[in-house]
């Protein structure tokens, strides 16, 4: 059997994260979901595998999206990284190689992302 990439979801907004975890699982994803930049935190920590970050850069609390990827980078060289905004303030400090959405952004173009980087069903995971 064919292990199903996990992406990380991480938004504030309900739901978003609901339609957005749907989109993905239903296009054979596994996810992992959270609402806020510690608890994401904590799911990169403790998590086996994560194959994909995707991350809303303003979120409750003191850490935001690229605070996330950063310090999922550090753990994670070579994860794949989208970041998605409906605005911010703060000066953008991707990752290199990540992507970046504005919203409002239809599933199908994260999906999208998510294979032009490399994840999709059947994808053998990270080197």
């Amino acid at each position: 059997m064919t292990k199903k990439p996990t992406v990380l979801i991480v938004e504030d907004a309900d739901l978003l994260l609901e339609v957005t975890i749907d989109a993905f699982q239903d296009a054979g994803y596994a996810t992992i979901a959270a609402s806020t930049g510690e608890q994401a935190l904590s799911i990169l920590e403790d998590a086996d595998t994560i194959d994909l970050l995707l991350t809303d850069i303003r979120l409750p609390g003191t850490i935001d999206g690229w605070d996330i990827a950063e310090r999922a980078r550090a753990r994670l060289p070579a994860l794949p990284v989208i970041y998605v905004t409906g605005y911010s303030a703060v000066e953008p400090r991707r990752v290199e190689g990540s992507l970046l959405f504005l919203k409002p952004c239809r599933s199908s173009k994260l999906l999208d992302a998510a294979q032009s980087l490399g994840v999709g069903p059947g994808w053998a995971g990270l080197a």
